[in-house]
C-alpha cells in the first residue's frame, strides 16, 4: 500500500504524527506534500477555529518552530507518543525530521491543487493519500491516488459536514463522532470507511482539550482505515444524496459558549455508532 501525506505545513503536528503512526505500522509514506511554513489560507481558517492569540501564537511558531514549544512539549499533548523519536531522546518537530528518520522525500508546494503538486504526486504514484491539512482539493488532484484520498472529520457524517464540527455536534446534541471518508469535490461528502463514537468526551476540561483528544483518536482510526484497505476488510459506502446540501461554517463566539457549557455538562447517553460501510469495525 503506497501512502502519501498531504499537509498543511512542515511544522503540522498532525501531518507529523499520521506520518509516523503510519511508518510504524510498516506503511512508510512514498512521499510528504506540504505547504510551505507561512500560508495565508491555513492562517484565516486557524483564525475562525482558534481566535486571534491562539492563531498568532500559530504563525509565529511556524516561523520560528521554536519559540514556543520545548524539546519535550506539543501544542496537542495527545499526539506526544505518536510524535516521539525511539531512536532518541525528544520528538519530531518537522515533516522533514520524520522523513530523514524513515526516509521518505518531502516536497513544498504553494498551493495542493498546482500543476506541480499534481506533478509530483503523480510521480509518487500513490494508492491512497492522507489530507491533515491544507486547501480546498480540486478535482485533478482528487484522481491521482489509485484509492482516493482520506480524510478524518471530527463529526459524524452526513449530519455535520464543514468547520467547527465538534462544536456543532454539541449544539446540535448529536454523538461526538469521528468519520473517516474519502474527499471528493463536495465539502465532507465523499464516501465513508469508518464512524465511531468518541467515548471520552467526559474527561474533556475545555473544546479545545476535546479537539486535541479527537485529532489523536483520528489518526488512529486513518491507521486503521489504511490496514483495512491494504488487508481487504473494509469497503467505502457513499452518503445519502438527501443529506449532502447541510453545511456548518465557523461558529460565532457565543455559541462557542454555548457548546462549552454543553461539554461542561455531561452528554446525554447515546447508542454506540455503526459502521456504515458494512465493511469494517464500528
Amino acid at each position: 500500500m503506497r501512502v502519501v501525506i498531504l499537509s498543511s505545513s512542515p511544522y503540522s503536528e498532525t501531518g507529523c504524527a499520521a506520518a509516523a503512526r503510519l511508518a510504524e505500522l510498516g506503511f512508510i509514506p512514498a512521499g510528504a506534500l506540504t505547504l510551505p511554513s507561512w500560508d495565508r489560507a491555513t492562517l484565516v481558517r486557524k483564525l475562525g477555529q482558534w481566535g486571534l492569540r491562539d492563531s498568532y501564537r500559530y504563525a509565529v511558531a511556524k516561523l520560528s518552530p521554536g519559540k514556543f514549544a520545548t524539546e519535550n512539549q506539543v501544542r496537542n499533548p495527545y499526539l506526544e507518543t505518536m510524535l516521539k523519536n525511539k531512536d532518541r531522546e525528544g520528538i519530531f518537530r518537522s515533516l522533514r525530521e520524520v522523513a530523514r528518520h524513515f526516509e521518505f522525500p518531502v516536497a513544498t508546494v504553494s498551493d495542493q491543487n498546482s500543476p506541480r503538486a499534481v506533478g509530483q504526486l503523480n510521480d509518487w504514484s500513490p494508492d491512497v493519500a492522507i489530507f491533515t491539512g491544507g486547501n480546498i482539493l480540486r478535482d485533478k488532484l482528487l484522481k491521482v491516488p489509485r484509492l482516493g484520498i482520506l480524510n478524518s472529520h471530527l463529526a459524524p457524517l452526513p449530519e455535520i459536514r464543514g468547520m467547527s464540527s465538534p462544536e456543532w455536534s454539541l449544539l446540535r446534541e448529536l454523538p461526538l463522532s469521528i468519520t473517516i471518508h474519502f474527499m471528493d469535490k463536495g465539502i465532507d461528502t465523499g464516501p465513508i470507511l469508518l464512524r465511531r463514537q468518541f467515548r471520552r468526551a467526559e474527561e474533556c476540561n475545555s473544546l479545545v482539550d476535546l479537539r486535541n483528544r479527537m485529532i489523536a483518536e483520528g489518526i488512529d482510526l486513518i491507521a486503521e482505515a489504511v490496514t483495512g484497505l491494504d488487508r481487504g476488510t473494509i469497503a467505502a459506502a457513499p452518503q445519502a444524496d438527501g443529506e449532502k446540501d447541510h453545511q456548518f461554517f465557523v461558529m460565532h463566539d457565543r455559541l462557542k459558549t454555548l457548546a462549552a457549557r454543553r461539554l461542561k455538562e455531561g452528554l446525554k447517553p447515546v447508542a454506540s455508532g455503526t459502521n456504515p460501510s458494512g465493511g469494517g469495525n464500528a
